[in-house]
């Protein structure tokens, strides 16, 4: 191994260079480019967070409860768009008044008046057109953020199983594709609605006002063919657009799990299979969207159709009145560019409920979310929990996943504060149950779990898990530098402390061999580090944090020996002074520990010090000898060296 230890052989530093990636950094030639945008960036300030385990809005979401804190602004759009539409459509009254009072008279003052009236109404539409515009665009922006804000903050109130039970990519679809569907209803849908809905008003009074007979000839060829139509599609697209609302979900979770899962599916040759796989769930997308468009397609043309034949009627009544005198020419060319103007809203009106029906699914799926309680949840009453001096009490606690399967049955169990305990136990005994249930990601089915004589469910969640340390087996490393990542629990930690955190459990070296030290950026998930510096990483970031009660659920169990010995001499340091919890699946991290407690089928079925369960000669005793054996096999296959 050389001198290296456990950074031998090319390095994943070393490694990510000789492949061009430089870490995480972005290429030379696009800094230039990336300063210069931020040179025009706005000056974003801190957002005024309000987050809350226990206070939130509770009730069922919709459109109808989610605008209403708008009223104001909404009452606002509402009278821009009655001046607007208002404005907008004189133009036919005018064209009346200028055909019979100015061309069949002879009167060209009369003529001048129309056109300057028709020029002042365009001037002052465009600019009600534009105040509108303007702000219902600031309104609509508004609610799409306070929305995004409140579904990315159910998801950080929800508790570990909502995530188990849901798919990455179902969850993703209802941030970005449901909100978007609901965006484009928000930002357009609706304003586009309620100025159709006005024009149609508007001009149904204008054609009222004008022949009251031959506009009731055109309402009642109109209105009751669309009213069965937009029935009709009305019950087909809300069928329709949850499907496509679910199959969406399919294709973004399976591309969640495939650009997861891509070192496996390339490792063994299955990417034909992949593919073929997400081929299969396109399809089922393509059939829902065919089947909503073979809806449109009838829906459309059909309401189309009702409107040419409602001019055609208008047309030849309006003609024989005319012919007769009853009506005069000005009279029915007005009422055919009303009629013109009737029918396009009506159309408009048709897309409009097509995107409102698309946004309604949107909304039944957040309805959903939203309405989805954290099964672990802060008491309205939960007091903050005072600094601990860490002793953790388990008293006769008994959990299942579910209701049929206990995971845990009757444990007690204390800790006394400063006290490491290392829980080990063959493979889904219920060790990392437990260290899951301190943490309070879950909570007891029955029993009490206390620190410092505090029940978990009594205290606030923030002031439990920010005395709380946990590093899990696989750690998780954010986008960003090292710092950022070590000072995750504590972002206001000097840069000098975040350092000598780093350099208490061991980064020293990889830090000194860095361009940036300790600010260079790492891929996501950590991938230019190997597994053992990811470790050290997650370490440093407990350290760092300070908490009174450390849990670390098998984290040398991926490593391999010399590694481990690397990690092992960063607990010493990280573990001084602190109740700890070790999940632990090697022989050298439970030694570690003040005491044993052997975990098998939901029970503790042994529990003392190393040297007392070694002479119980139980099964904690045959763990051990079950260990030594595969570590002087492993010393011996290395003596005997490759073949």
């Amino acid at each position: 191994m050389g001198g290296h230890g456990f950074f031998a052989g090319p390095s994943s530093v070393q490694a990510n260079a000789q492949a061009g990636l430089p870490y995480a950094d972005v290429p030379d030639e696009l800094r230039t480019r990336i300063e210069d945008v931020l040179r025009h960036e706005p000056d974003h300030p801190e957002p005024d967070v309000s987050f809350s385990h226990s206070r939130w809005d509770r009730r069922p979401f919709g459109l109808r409860t989610f605008l209403i804190p708008h009223a104001g602004g909404l009452l606002v759009a509402l009278l821009l768009v009655i001046a607007e539409t208002g404005l907008l459509h004189v133009g036919p009254l005018l064209t009346q008044i200028g055909i019979d009072q100015g061309v069949l008279a002879g009167d060209i003052s009369v003529l001048v008046a129309v056109a300057l009236a028709y020029l002042g109404a365009v001037v002052l539409s465009t600019g009600a057109s534009f105040l509108r515009t303007r702000f219902t665009g600031r309104l609509g922006e508004r609610l799409v953020y306070d929305l995004r804000v409140r579904v990315f903050s159910h998801f950080q109130r929800q508790s570990l199983d909502f995530f188990t039970g849901e798919k990455s990519g179902v969850l993703m679809t209802r941030m970005t594709s449901d909100i978007e569907a609901l965006t484009t209803l928000l930002q357009e849908g609706l304003v586009s609605f309620v100025v159709q809905g006005m024009t149609l008003i508007v001009i149904t009074t204008y054609l009222l006002v004008l022949h009251p007979g031959l506009a009731i000839v055109c309402l009642l060829t109109v209105i009751p063919i669309n009213v069965i139509l937009t029935l009709w599609f009305r019950r087909v697209s809300h069928v329709g657009y949850l499907r496509v609302r679910d199959r969406i979900a399919d294709v973004l979770s399976n591309l969640a799990e495939s650009l997861a899962g891509i070192r496996v599916i390339t490792a063994f040759g299955r990417r034909d299979h992949d593919v073929a796989r997400h081929q299969r769930i396109i399809d089922d997308h393509l059939d829902a969207n065919l089947y909503m468009g073979r809806a449109q397609a009838l829906f459309g043309p059909g309401t189309e159709s009702v409107g040419i034949i409602a001019q055609a009627v208008v047309l030849l009544v309006g003609g024989r009145m005319a012919l007769r005198g009853e009506v005069t020419i000005g009279q029915l060319t007005a009422f055919l560019l009303f009629l013109t103007s009737f029918f396009a809203p009506v159309q408009t009106l048709v897309q409009l409920y097509n995107q409102y029906q698309q946004g309604n699914a949107a909304v039944l799926k957040l309805r959903d979310l939203l309405g989805t309680e954290p099964t672990v949840v802060e008491r309205a009453d939960a007091i903050d929990l005072p600094p601990i001096t860490g002793r953790i009490q388990f008293d006769a606690v008994t959990f299942g996943y579910d209701a049929d399967h206990l995971v845990l049955r009757d444990v007690d169990l204390v800790l006394e504060p400063g006290e490491v305990l290392a829980v080990v136990g063959p493979t889904g005994a219920g060790k990392s149950t437990l260290a899951k249930l301190v943490t309070r990601f879950h909570d007891p089915t029955f029993g009490h779990i206390t620190i410092d004589g505090h029940d978990l469910r009594d205290v606030g969640i923030t002031s439990l898990r920010r005395q709380l340390g946990v590093v899990p087996q696989e750690p998780f490393l954010f986008n960003g530098t090292i710092a950022d990542n070590v000072a995750f629990a504590r972002p206001d930690a000097p840069h000098d402390e975040v350092a000598e955190a780093c350099r208490a459990v061991g980064l020293g070296s990889l830090l000194d061999r860095m361009p940036d030290g300790i600010d260079t950026p790492i891929h996501e998930r950590g991938a230019s580090l190997s597994a053992g510096e990811r470790q050290l990483v997650a370490l440093a970031r407990a350290f760092l944090a300070r908490p009174r009660v450390l849990v670390l659920d098998e984290a040398t169990s991926n490593l391999d020996l010399q590694s481990e010995s690397v990690i092992e001499r960063a607990l010493d340091q990280v573990l001084e002074g602190r109740t700890a919890i070790l999940i632990a699946h090697r022989l050298a991290t439970a030694m570690r520990a003040d005491r044993v407690a052997v975990v098998d089928d939901g029970r503790i079925v042994e529990h003392g010090t190393h040297a007392e369960l070694l002479t119980l000669d139980g099964q904690y005793a045959a763990m051990v000898k079950t260990w030594q054996r595969h570590a002087s096999g492993g010393r011996s296959a290395d003596r005997a060296g490759p073949r």
